[in-house]
């Protein structure tokens, strides 16, 4: 699916109970009960203030930066795509290697200190045991709650969850900017492109309309839209897919194509609560990104943007949790697999 970035990547609502399900891995180790497999509860008994603590640290980060909750959902995307969601995104650049957080297309990354200040207070809790790719994972599911108006006024669960997050994962040690270039989906990408970079990570057409639903909340900058308003082509000035006069009044934003400080909402008017309003833009050919756009270029994709546009916005919202799941099962090591960093910019 930025505080200053791309993106600064569903009767009475019950509670969404996601069934944790197992995932490959070998057996226990650094927390949990020792099963070596993601389950809701990972951390019940070797840390269990582990999930209200991450939920304290992101609910005091967005009340002072309302734009919090977007690049802290995008932190997650950006793990899972590259080698799986291991924490590899966490990881600094050394002399003899460039990490993701160095790739171009993670140079608008954010929210680092928030993981940060969670991970510090974890292993001062619970040394050794909380992972930095749970971290992610739970960060983002609370990011997109505290966004949710439907689960801020108490319509949605009695926890203040939108969904509940498998745990048990552990965190790589390899990190590597092509890897990151090679496999993250661009803002650029048609749907054929999408399609096969979602399937490479298992994610089905439905997972890829449903988490595009992510650019509901974020900013974004000029130069990552220049291409579509200037020089789309030899013979066509901008993208002839995004509706002209928007297109018009980008341009008029936008004037000096590399402006990095010019911040431009996802959503207008919306960029900081989490809903259906994005697929309403999509449909109007109003989407930011080209990406955005390139899910009505397929059957199944774009029925589901004017399902999510015409429906309940409990729908999505369903949906959307269902979904982020899968995406994070993507590539995770439990077990003996890897290892559990003490501080997350560091392998150990």
């Amino acid at each position: 699916m930025a505080v200053r970035g791309l993106l600064r990547l569903l009767p009475p609502v019950l509670l969404l109970a996601l069934v944790a399900s197992s995932v490959h891995g070998f057996g226990g180790y650094g927390g949990g009960d020792g099963s070596g497999k993601l389950r809701v509860g990972f951390y019940k008994y070797s840390c269990p203030e582990a999930e209200a603590i991450v939920r304290k640290i992101v609910a005091k980060a967005v009340h002072e930066d309302p734009t919090a909750n977007a690049p802290l959902l995008r932190l997650h995307f950006h793990d899972c795509f590259v080698r799986g969601c291991e924490g590899s995104v966490l990881i600094n650049s050394t002399k003899g290697n460039t990490a993701e957080k160095d790739a171009k297309p993670n140079h608008t990354l954010d929210a680092f200190d928030v993981i940060d200040d969670i991970k510090e207070e974890l292993e001062r809790r619970c040394p050794g045991t909380v992972s930095c790719a749970d971290i992610l994972a739970i960060a983002a599911r609370d990011a997109v709650s505290l966004a949710t108006k439907v689960v801020t006024k108490g319509g949605w669960s009695k926890d203040g969850n939108l969904y509940q997050v498998e745990t048990g994962r552990r965190d790589g040690n390899v990190s590597s900017a092509k890897e990151a270039v090679k496999n993250l989906p661009d803002s650029f990408d048609g749907i054929r492109k999408l399609i096969k970079r979602f399937a490479s990570k298992n994610l089905s057409l439905k997972d890829l309309a449903v988490l595009s639903g992510a650019h509901a909340i974020g900013k974004s900058h000029c130069p990552s839209i220049a291409k579509r308003l200037r020089n789309f082509t030899a013979h066509m000035e901008s993208d002839p897919t995004l509706d002209r006069p928007y297109a018009d009044r980008l341009r008029r934003r936008c004037w000096r194509p590399k402006d990095n400080t010019t911040e431009l909402e996802m959503v207008p008017g919306s960029s900081e609560t989490f809903d259906t309003a994005y697929y309403g833009l999509v449909a109007k050919r109003r989407g930011l990104f080209h990406s955005d756009e390139a899910l009505l270029r397929n059957d199944v994709t774009r029925a589901l943007v004017y399902r999510y546009r015409d429906s309940p916005v409990e729908a999505f919202l369903k949906d959307f949790g269902v979904s982020m799941v899968n995406m994070g099962r993507v590539g995770v090591l439990t077990g003996k697999q890897g290892e559990i960093r003490k501080k997350c910019a560091f392998v150990n």
